[in-house]
């Protein structure tokens, strides 16, 4: 038995409330282990700790969740009557078993006060990890303003609208009162979520230095655009996200303004990292006079640690609430910020409106920021990378898609997963249909991206196919015009049957997945034990049974999934 891949610790997500009665508790072991059983009673049941009781537990069998390359995940749910629970876990390898405890592995089965056995000593209500119920139920779409539609609120002097190749350096016109006038075209392709890119004043076109955080940029329009955009999209029933930027400032800012006009003396000092006064040009930040955002001087890193400005940036996100009536807030380079911030931030934003959604960008895993305290996810960058790892490297087999995919659910708990913010692709990253091979290829991610757990979002022109390189390449015009062409059509007809079935059936909706790899490279898992999906990612057809109808095929005859082919249908 591989003793050193044996682990579990008594704390999220390995041992975490689903709801206020219910426990998941999770073990990590080698593959080589056949059996896990839980040992678990409550703590006093034989008694007031302190010696001489006699506690001995009774056996509960963990069921295997997930195979990972190296490791195999078992899960058990349980009911403590009393709320508290104490435990230990045993391990079997044929005849063998190892017993774990919170303070090591033993031979024997020793259950007296000179072991130390995992607690769960009280559950809590408040202390439940519960993102919103409606994110689950989601399809995103997330949206550039400057490069998705003209409706005539912004300023003019834009450029003529195009095809190809773009800069940061460009600005097209697309404004709010464009994406106004296409909610019923985002309605009618399934989308019921709508994320936005900034759009507070800022001296870019791309709005990530922002200028002044309490009014909408010119380019895009005004305030009351901004209201009537998130009025006419509740009545489309469309929820609408914002982008809050509240990492670092642009150098327009007027407190940072006067930071570097009057140094220490400005009441707003602290609300920066300045090491250095006066100081220098903007550029390059590596010498480190101030701290920015990635070494850029004309973004300025705000100190999200000073109580001042933790309250300008919460009276600031309860004003949105309460003017704009919006449904969440994006958090830029969301890890960060201080953590003492989002806990001010979200406890009082929740009081406000407590089904608003706290979406954190962090592009690796994020536990510690996913405790209930802080946000109600992050964006799942992490299943992005495991998604191109298997479909680019074409030597891997079926069972790593499962293996990669399943390390991502590992991190967290079951009601985090199903509320994760998924993508493909963003205005961060190369576009999808430019780092795929084929269009089949293009499909069959679309597909895993909408059938695996997690709140799906679409980055704007996805249903066109909408090319585009790295940043900033990756945010060029929409191309209406393809919508009246035959193939502009079927694709966008193949992307509402998926966000229709997403949005429709309750098995996509939440974080229940098992992976069954077939043979070569035909994926296989099964959502909410009522759908089937298949992935075929070779280069030969896989035979397959009828089974029933289909819920979605692409590439499938009735006998077998050609190479590039999606079929979900019911078990």
């Amino acid at each position: 038995m591989n003793l050193a891949a044996i682990f579990h610790e008594a704390r999220v997500p390995m041992c975490c409330m689903t709801d206020e009665r219910t426990l998941q508790i999770t073990l990590r072991t080698g593959r080589e282990a056949d059996a896990a059983e839980l040992i678990c009673a409550d703590p006093y049941e034989a008694g007031i700790a302190g010696g001489g009781e006699s506690w001995q537990g009774r056996r509960v069998p963990l069921d295997p969740w997930l195979e990972l390359e190296h490791h195999r995940v078992w899960r058990v749910t349980v009911q403590p009557p009393y709320r508290r629970l104490r435990y230990v876990f045993c391990i079997k390898e044929g005849a063998g078993c190892r017993y774990l405890y919170e303070d090591g592995l033993r031979r024997d089965l020793q259950l007296d006060e000179r072991v130390q056995c995992f607690l769960m000593p009280w559950m809590n209500p408040a202390d439940c990890i519960a993102p919103p119920d409606w994110v689950r139920r989601t399809v995103w779409y997330q949206i550039y303003p400057d490069r998705f539609c003209r409706g005539g609120s912004g300023r003019g002097g834009a450029l003529p609208w195009r095809r190809g190749p773009v800069t940061n350096r460009e600005r097209f016109g697309g404004d709010l009162a464009g994406v106004a006038q296409k909610l019923p075209y985002l309605a009618s392709l399934g989308v019921n979520g709508l994320y936005l890119n900034p759009i507070f004043a800022a001296r870019s076109f791309h709005k990530y230095d922002t200028a002044d955080y309490t009014r909408v940029d010119p380019d895009f329009g005004a305030g009351a655009d901004l209201e009537a955009l998130v009025r006419q999209a509740h009545e489309q029933g469309i929820r609408v996200m914002l982008d809050a930027v509240f990492n670092h400032c642009g150098p327009d800012f007027a407190p940072w303004r006067d930071v570097v006009a009057h140094g220490p003396a400005s009441p707003w000092w602290n609300w920066f990292f300045v090491n250095q006064w006066p100081l220098p040009a903007k550029g390059d930040t590596r010498p480190g006079q101030y701290f920015s955002f990635a070494f850029h001087g004309g973004m300025p890193k705000l100190n999200t640690n000073d109580p001042g400005l933790q309250e300008y940036l919460i009276r600031l996100c309860e004003d949105w609430v309460r003017r704009y009536d919006i449904d969440g807030l994006r958090f830029d380079v969301g890890n960060e910020v201080s953590h003492a911030f989002l806990r001010r931030l979200r406890a009082r934003l929740k009081t406000l409106k407590p089904d608003l959604y706290l979406l954190g960008e962090i592009w690796h895993d994020a536990p510690a920021w996913l405790e209930g305290d802080e946000y109600d996810a992050v964006m799942h960058y992490p299943l992005q990378s495991a998604l191109r790892r298997f479909f680019e490297d074409k030597g891997q087999p079926a069972a790593a898609f499962g293996w990669d995919v399943g390390r991502c659910l590992a991190v967290y708990p079951p009601q985090v997963n199903a509320a994760q913010f998924t993508l493909l692709d963003s205005h961060d990253t190369i576009r999808l249909r430019s780092r795929v091979g084929s269009e089949d290829e293009f499909w069959q991610q679309l597909a895993a991206l909408l059938t695996l757990p997690g709140s799906p979002c679409l980055y704007y022109g996805t249903e066109l196919a909408l090319e585009g390189g790295h940043d900033p390449d990756c945010r060029r015009c929409m191309p209406w015009d393809e919508l009246d062409t035959g193939a502009g059509r079927a694709r966008v007809q193949t992307l509402r049957a998926l966000a229709a079935l997403r949005r429709q059936e309750p098995a996509l909706q939440g974080s229940e997945v098992r992976f069954f790899p077939g043979p070569g490279r035909l994926v296989h898992y099964r959502r909410g034990g009522a759908l089937d999906v298949f992935l075929n990612a070779g280069a030969a057809p896989c035979p397959l049974d009828a089974g029933r109808s289909p819920a979605f095929a692409r590439g499938w005859d009735g006998r077998a999934l050609a190479p590039g082919g999606v079929l979900i249908r019911p078990v």
